[in-house]
């Protein structure tokens, strides 16, 4: 007979072993279906992800990328634009008569959500609906840290051009390091006063935002004002006239430029070409290297003379030319040139402002060759009842920003300058140009018709030409030709020959040589 305990025990260990192995099975589907729940929750995180990155790769396909900054206060804009293609680029350079040489694969910037600037930089351009031609051109190589020439007309806004890729470089770069700097990072040169200060405002303005300060050197001003500044602020940025800045820097001591990293020459054909070329070479012999820094070169003329120099301080240079590189006069000008006696000169004047400044309040710019002359012109209309002011050489640096924001606000609508104002006068409404005396140089007429149709308005620049003035008729009659201007027979009659470019020093004698150049010695056996 079977043992009952025995059987009980077999029953008890059957019933424990099948309860076990319900358990294993309840512990094993749990642990599946944790598992799967696990794996559910990272596919769909994994998805989101997924999205969130498609999403944010669609939006950045839009923008061009900006590098990561120190500081995380000043974020891109966040208007997402597409970039333009490469026939949108080509038909863009074609209508703005714009070549580049030295590399093409950057596509132009024509609206400002397309820049890698933040929007607290971006407020300096407000007032703008788009970039100008040049800014377009030039800002996406100059971000990309690239040396670049460029060369456009006047008043076509070189000067945000330069000075936004400069800023967006210290904030990307620096961060909160750049709003007080041991030594400078940027440095911009100027050849007058006038544009150094206008320059200065402007990254004053664009750098507002971010902390990021700025000081003005400069000469006929009080140097200990200037030294106080540069120690109280500890500028990113710097901006000076060739004199004063080699002064603060070997006299006083005060600036150390071996830490520049961003190099402007503002109006570089001047800079090269017109007696600065000795203080140009010693303050860039105080910056890094060419392959250390970025530079970068602006002007409205580009003569051959001071190409071969400008390529010495260049690094595999990008060049953008609005126009020709010999002469760009803003086509919104309207170039008048009349033949006069030289005797003549002060009854057509008179004659001009009854017609150009026949309300007394718009702003006309009458300019003068020497300063005897323009002090003259200052006295003559006054006594003829004109509210005007004149600036030149011979009057103090006080005087002259004094007389150029009475002109700017409009409280003293006409000024006669010398040419100390063809390149450093920034007005926006200043509707008229008169050049009284011919310039000495037609690069410098340039410059002159370009302080009127400034900002997309237009202008008119008369001149008058006399005898004495027959050396330019050639250039003037090209100039005049390039620009589909009129061209009075009375002008054709000084004949079209163009006068060799003469060097300011040394005159027709100059001969254009490589000074690296060593001689070579002839031996007559």
């Amino acid at each position: 007979m079977p043992d009952i305990t025995t059987q009980v025990d077999k029953q008890q260990d059957l019933a424990s072993i099948k309860s076990k192995s319900n358990d294993a099975k309840k512990a094993e589907k749990r642990s599946k279906k944790e598992k799967k729940d696990k794996k559910d929750k990272k596919d769909k995180k994994d998805k989101k992800s997924k999205k969130d990155k498609k999403r944010a790769g669609d939006s950045d396909a839009g923008d061009v990328p900006a590098k990561k900054s120190k500081s995380s206060s000043d974020e891109p804009s966040k208007v997402s634009v597409p970039l333009v293609s490469r026939s949108e680029a080509n038909a863009f350079y074609e209508k703005n008569k714009i070549v580049v040489t030295g590399g093409d694969s950057y596509l132009p910037f024509l609206e400002f959500s397309q820049t890698p600037f933040g929007s607290k930089i971006l407020k300096a351009c407000s007032k703008f609906s788009k970039p100008t031609p040049i800014q377009s051109a030039c800002w996406p190589m100059i971000t990309a840290s690239r040396d670049v020439v460029g060369i456009a007309e006047t008043g076509s806004g070189k000067t945000f051009a330069f000075a936004l890729p400069a800023i967006n470089m210290l904030s990307t770069k620096h961060g909160s390091d750049a709003k007080r700097c041991k030594k400078p990072l940027v440095l911009v040169v100027s050849p007058t006063r006038e544009l150094a200060i206008q320059t200065h405002e402007q990254c004053l303005e664009a750098g507002r935002e971010l902390g990021i300060s700025s000081v003005c050197l400069y000469g006929g001003a009080n140097k200990a004002n200037q030294l106080k500044e540069l120690s109280k602020l500890k500028p990113a940025i710097i901006v000076a006239t060739p004199g004063r800045l080699l002064d603060v820097v070997e006299n006083d001591q005060a600036v150390d430029l071996s830490g520049v990293e961003f190099l402007v020459l503002d109006e570089a054909d001047r800079m090269l070409d017109q007696g600065f070329e000795k203080d140009i070479r010693n303050i860039i012999g105080m910056l890094p290297g060419n392959t250390q820094r970025q530079t970068v070169m602006f002007s409205a003329t580009w003569p051959k003379s001071v190409r071969s120099l400008a390529d010495t301080f260049l690094n595999n240079p990008i060049q953008v030319s609005i126009g020709a590189d010999e002469l760009a006069i803003n086509e919104r000008v309207e170039q008048i040139v009349e033949v006069v006696d030289g005797k003549q000169k002060n009854f057509k004047l008179l004659e001009l402002l009854k017609k150009y400044h026949k309300s007394r309040k718009n702003r006309v710019l009458v300019f003068a060759l020497y300063k005897k002359e323009a002090g003259r012109l200052e006295d003559m209309l006054q006594r003829k009842g004109y509210n005007c002011v004149a600036i030149h050489g011979d009057k103090s640096q006080g005087q002259r920003l004094d007389a150029i924001e009475a002109f700017r606000n409009g409280s003293i609508p006409l000024l006669v300058a010398t040419d100390v104002a063809a390149r450093g006068l920034d007005v926006p409404d200043v509707e008229y140009v008169i050049n009284y005396t011919f310039p000495l140089t037609i690069d410098e007429y340039t410059h002159r018709c370009g302080r009127t149709a400034r900002a997309g308005k237009s202008g008119v620049a008369h001149t008058f030409f006399t005898q004495e003035d027959r050396a330019h008729s050639g250039s003037l009659i090209n100039v005049l030709k390039s620009a589909n201007m009129h061209v009075p027979d009375s002008l054709l009659k000084f004949g079209t020959t163009v006068k060799k470019k003469q060097h300011a020093s040394y005159g027709a004698f100059f001969k254009d040589v490589d000074p690296d150049v060593k001689p070579v010695k002839i031996v007559f056996d």
